[in-house]
């Protein structure tokens, strides 16, 4: 279910701060994101993540990467937001990056390979009431491979009106059904909370 009323969270030029205002206010802002992110990152298993963005995450990300990458011209930010922005849900879809957190050099060489379409593999939401991700195309084309996994994929979850209406009605699951790696986690009522205001209406 997507729609206009989710154009109002998309981030422009004005809601960037430039580096010198950033960087008076970035202790500040990295200690809230981190807050923020507990109820925004539930863990799947071993090692598997995902991060549940919303138009904050997303903004601290911009400012981040401006400020690690020293971008100080307009094109410059213009073109981070142009990544960015579709990363941010409309009302009645959930955006999540799927994060594969192996630092092993052996792990990687014997779990990547055997990954390969994970992206695919991540269901939410309760029993007869679910909700099958799909990859966000702007970011599917770099990172889909044949032979290996990426570390990092975009996904998002687009939900029904009906479906919106349900949320937290019950216990909510997220799942992986990769054929080489099942697993599930029930979210916490902190982050079934946290999720539904990305789904409903502002």
């Amino acid at each position: 279910m997507a729609d206009d009323s989710g154009a109002g969270r998309k981030l422009s030029l004005g809601d960037i701060s430039d580096l010198r205002e950033y960087e008076r206010v970035r202790k500040e802002s990295v200690a809230r994101i981190i807050e923020l992110k507990k109820n925004r990152r539930p863990h799947v298993g071993p090692f598997v993540s995902l991060l549940f963005d919303n138009r904050d995450t997303i903004l601290h990300q911009i400012h981040e990467m401006a400020r690690a990458e020293r971008i100080l011209t307009d094109e410059g930010l213009q073109t981070q937001l142009e990544v960015y922005n579709p990363l941010i849900p409309e009302p009645g879809t959930l955006s999540a990056t799927l994060l594969i957190e192996l630092t092993d050099e052996w792990e990687l060489r014997e779990w990547l390979p055997r990954l390969v379409g994970i992206e695919t593999h991540v269901v939410i939401g309760s029993a007869g009431d679910v909700v099958r991700c799909v990859v966000e195309e702007s970011h599917g084309e770099q990172l889909t491979r044949e032979d290996v996994t990426a570390a990092v994929h975009f996904v998002r979850f687009e939900f029904t009106a009906e479906q919106v209406g349900r949320w937290g009605s019950g216990p909510v699951v997220l799942s992986i059904d990769h054929p080489e790696y099942r697993h599930e986690t029930t979210l916490t009522d902190e982050m079934v909370a946290e999720l539904g205001r990305d789904l409903r209406e502002d």
